[in-house]
């Protein structure tokens, strides 16, 4: 089966919608399966193209046996609206255009959100292939533009409303990443039948637990007595880590200087963070910066938690976040600001800690509990997770687990055509 997959993020970027879509496409490879993704020049969350790549109209590499064809976009950093919106239009332009003359016709054409506009590519490439379209579900819009603030209840949203339906409608299938989003697509009127879900996952080879590197920690500026809690993952809008300093400023005035929070990654809101740390003189708090993805265990090793949060909002309920499943792959323990169903995965695997989210003093006082936890308690902790994820979210599985919605996809299509 020829699968053509369209997302506007892709490795080498490191982000989570960039390692799924790699991590599904290289098991289908693996398996005897013909993969072309169809995406741009990489260059976030910075907007600038990674160094050995051009933005050009059309160019062609192969990674771990995927054909990976990349058009060009408008480029843009991960912030501001005009700047951003002319950066999902363009992919959208582009990614339409060229679809439709890639080589051979694939058998069935993905598109993945974020961003939303990646579907509406996808949708004429399926057609121009005489393939069924399936709509991949990892960022429910337009919802979560509503829910970090980004653009108030308007026209605009209401607008983007209804392109959100007539996308739903226009899919063969459509593939969300948790139940969750899985309910909200069907509350919006979408058939049942026509709705799985594949949750997110994580590479078990990657993510093995290792020794802590002493060194890395002495050059990030922490002693071995330090508890490092970690955030690993993309600094947006939605990540609400501003409960990151405030949680550091709670400790700062108890005298807690042995405990330490360290926020590896890039994105919209990262420059103004490290600035507001820095300018309160938040030492307690230390930046990396954008990491390569395959250095990234090495850090997750080097610390004694993991924080998962996004910021307190209904919709965020919903999320089963991928650094979950990589954290607790590396067998750290993982304080966790989320809700619904994120916090009742945590409660089932017995993995660490949960905290209200947005609160910093809930977050300061479960980083205290866990750090005067003992060695041997926190290493059972670490051991459930990483158990929990092997069992349930390994991405191996989960890649066979869509391969066969995508032979039922395209098996009814078939009948459908004749």
């Amino acid at each position: 089966m020829h699968i053509l997959f369209l997302t506007h993020y892709f490795s080498p970027e490191n982000n989570a919608p960039a390692a799924r879509v790699h991590g599904m496409a290289k098991e289908w490879v693996r398996l005897g399966h013909r993969v072309t993704v169809l995406t741009c020049a990489p260059n976030v969350p910075a907007g600038v193209v990674y160094e050995g790549y051009r933005n050009r109209p059309y160019q062609e590499e192969w990674i771990d046996g995927i054909r990976t064809v990349r058009v060009w976009t408008w480029l843009a950093a991960n912030r501001g609206r005009v700047r951003r919106g002319l950066n999902f239009l363009s992919y959208m332009a582009a990614a339409g255009a060229a679809g439709p003359l890639l080589r051979p016709r694939a058998d069935v054409v993905i598109a993945t959100s974020p961003q939303f506009f990646a579907g509406w590519a996808g949708w004429p490439v399926a057609r121009a292939h005489g393939a069924p379209f399936v709509l991949e579900i990892r960022d429910i819009w337009p919802d979560s533009i509503t829910a970090v603030g980004a653009l108030e209840e308007g026209r605009v949203i209401r607008a983007l409303e209804r392109l959100e339906r007539a996308l739903y409608d226009g899919a063969d299938h459509i593939v969300a990443v948790g139940d969750g989003y899985r309910r909200n697509i069907i509350r919006k009127g979408v058939d049942q039948a026509k709705v799985d879900i594949v949750t997110n996952g994580v590479d078990v080879d990657l993510f093995e637990p290792r020794d802590a590197d002493q060194a890395l920690r002495a050059r990030l500026g922490f002693s071995p007595e330090t508890f490092v809690v970690t955030f690993a993952g993309t600094i947006g809008m939605a990540s609400g880590l501003e409960v990151a300093l405030g949680a550091a400023r709670r400790l700062k005035a108890q005298g807690r200087d042995d405990i330490a929070f360290l926020l590896v990654g890039d994105g919209a809101v990262r420059a103004d963070l490290e600035a507001a740390a820095r300018s309160e003189g938040l030492g307690n708090v230390v930046f990396t910066g954008m990491v390569p993805r395959a250095e990234l265990p090495a850090y997750l090793a080097s610390s004694d938690a993991c924080l998962v949060h996004f910021r307190k909002q209904d919709l965020f309920g919903t999320i089963l976040p991928s650094k979950f499943f990589e954290d607790a792959a590396m067998e750290r323990p993982i304080l966790l600001g989320f809700e619904g169903d994120a916090r009742a995965m945590l409660d089932e695997a017995d993995c660490g800690i949960a905290f209200e989210p947005s609160n910093a003093e809930e977050l300061a006082a479960a980083a205290v509990r866990l750090a005067a936890t003992s060695a041997g308690e926190r290493r059972r902790l670490g051991a459930n997770g990483r158990r929990y994820v092997l069992e349930r979210f390994d991405r191996r599985r989960l890649a066979r687990d869509y391969l066969e919605i995508l032979e039922r996809v395209r098996s009814s299509h078939r009948l459908g055509a004749r």
